[in-house]
Parts: C-alpha cells; structure tokens; sequence
C-alpha cells in the first residue's frame, strides 16, 4: 500500500499569463494532518481543484493514494471528502434530503455521527437549505464530508462562517474524532487562515507563496527550530552584536529577536550583558506563516 495520502511534483496551473501554481511539490503522509498555508491568492483553492479534478493542470504529476485523479476519479473520489470554501446545495431540498442525496452515492454512511452533528450544530432535518445561513450551510457541508468516515478529509477553509464556539469544537472534537477512529489511516488536508484553531491537530505543514513553495516542515521541527527570544535591559542598551538574529526588533530598553536553530548561542550572549529580563519561546504556527518570509530568507 502506498504511505502517502497525497503526492504533488511540480505542479503548474495557470490562467491566462497568471500562473497560479507554479512548480509545487509536497508530499502528505497517510494518518496525519497536513496543514496548507498561504495568503489569499498564493494558489491553494487552485491546487486543491487540480487534485480533485476539477482544474486540468497544464503540468505536473498528482496523485492521491497513488491514483491519477484523472485516470482514477471515481476510485479516487470514492475515499476522500471534500468541503470547498464556497458551498451550494439544491435549494428545494431539506437537510434530511441533502444528507440522504450524498448519503446515496456512499459505500458507508454512518448514520450515528451524522444525528450526533445534526444535534451538535443544532440543524433542523427539515429545514430547506435555501433557508440556512452560510455558517449553517457549512456545518451541513462538513456534516456530508465526515459521515462516510473517508479515508481523506480535504478541507478548504472549512471553518468559514461559523461562529467561534462552533468553530472551536468542530475543530477539536469533530476533526479530532474523525482522526483518532483510525489514526493510521485517516489524513485530513487542511487549507485555512485560522492557523491557531488548528495548531494542536496538525502534524505538517507547507506554506505557499505565489503558488511556489516556501517552507514545508515537520510542526513540532519547526516550533524547536524557531524562536522567539524577549529581553528587556536595565538601560538602553549600547549598540550589540546581533549577528545570527533572523530579525531584530528593539523598543528602548527592551528587545525581541527571532531565532533560526541557534537559539542557545543566542541567549548565552544576551545572559552576558545581564538583562533584567529573558525569555524564549517557540513559535507558533501561525507566527511562524506571518514571519515565513523573514524565516526562508534567511534559514541556513
């Protein structure tokens, strides 16, 4: 069996002269949670569409679980869920009809998890869905994608348009139970803004920048990697030697540097002038995306 949910090399997509992608590569293992970053229009709805068939790449190679999205759609398809950043449903249905429409075209469909989500989101199966709001429609959306218990769960911003307390639990305990029915063998491909809300589930991450990939680590490597280092002086200090520091940023008498794997040499320099104040602490992920280009610029 092939360990990779997902398999990306050298992906070109364009539109027009745009190139929306341009020579990406990356590589999701089976079992994790594979975080998918990049400011808006950096390509990742676009690499997400190309995965799933749904944009022809002008070049490359994709595959998933091994398979050629398009030689193999439906057996592709058959193993994932899917939830897009803009969600539409047959406005004459209910909810009751939308779940069994989805339900119908499903080897599986564990009827449990999916009573147990119309009462944690408190949907109506009677509903229309042309009368559900867009965090509703969400949550219907999300609903549709888990209950087939699919062994890929790629997600497009799938936190748009709920309400932070909804958000909060799907994202612990949905995502989080998903996962751990068959931690092996079930991955989730995550593309979002809200970095925190996802910071303890996931596992990997690239970032991309103008369709190219910029960082791509492991999540516990890279919060040992980078860090934040906070000093504060008793007086202004006179001028140091900041050499190592990836960035410096100094406010009278106290100062903030990142840190790029030498974090060590770094305070052991600072404990020499005796600061009033010292602290270090990892990164997090999203600190990490915001100060992506400051990391890659100058990471050995």
């Amino acid at each position: 069996m092939n360990d990779s949910a997902i398999e990306i090399t050298r992906l070109i997509r364009r539109y027009g002269k745009t190139e929306a992608v341009n020579g990406l590569s990356l590589t999701v293992r089976s079992g994790g949670c594979y975080g998918f970053f990049g400011r808006n229009g950096a390509g990742k709805t676009t690499t997400i569409k190309c995965l799933l068939n749904l944009l022809q790449p002008n070049s490359g190679t994709l595959r998933v679980f091994g398979l050629d999205p398009q030689k193999n759609e439906v057996a592709v398809k058959s193993r994932l869920g899917y939830v897009p950043d803009s969600v539409a449903f047959y406005p004459w249905m209910t909810v009751r009809d939308t779940l069994d429409y989805f339900a119908s075209f499903r080897a599986q469909w564990n009827r449990d998890i999916e009573a147990d989500l119309l009462r944690r989101f408190g949907l109506n199966p009677s509903q229309k869905t042309s009368a559900l709001s867009k965090g509703q429609k969400t949550q219907l959306a999300l609903i549709s994608a888990i209950c087939p218990e699919p062994e890929l769960l790629v997600l497009d911003e799938p936190t748009s348009g709920l309400d932070p307390i909804v958000r909060r639990e799907f994202i612990e305990t949905v995502i989080g139970a998903y996962q751990s029915g068959d931690p092996e063998h079930r991955t989730v491909f995550v593309s979002t803004h809200l970095i925190s809300e996802f910071e303890g589930l996931i596992d990997d991450f690239t970032i991309i920048e103008q369709g190219r990939e910029s960082l791509t680590m492991r999540a516990d490597d890279a919060r040992d990697r980078f860090k934040k280092i906070q000093v504060r002086f008793s007086s202004v200090p006179a001028a140091l030697d900041w050499t190592g520091a990836l960035q410096v940023k100094q406010n009278g008498r106290e100062v903030e540097l990142l840190a790029n794997g030498n974090s060590e040499q770094l305070l052991e320099m600072l404990r020499a002038h005796q600061p009033e104040e010292l602290r270090c602490e990892s990164l997090s992920l999203e600190e990490i995306f915001v100060s992506s280009k400051v990391l890659t610029q100058t990471a050995p």
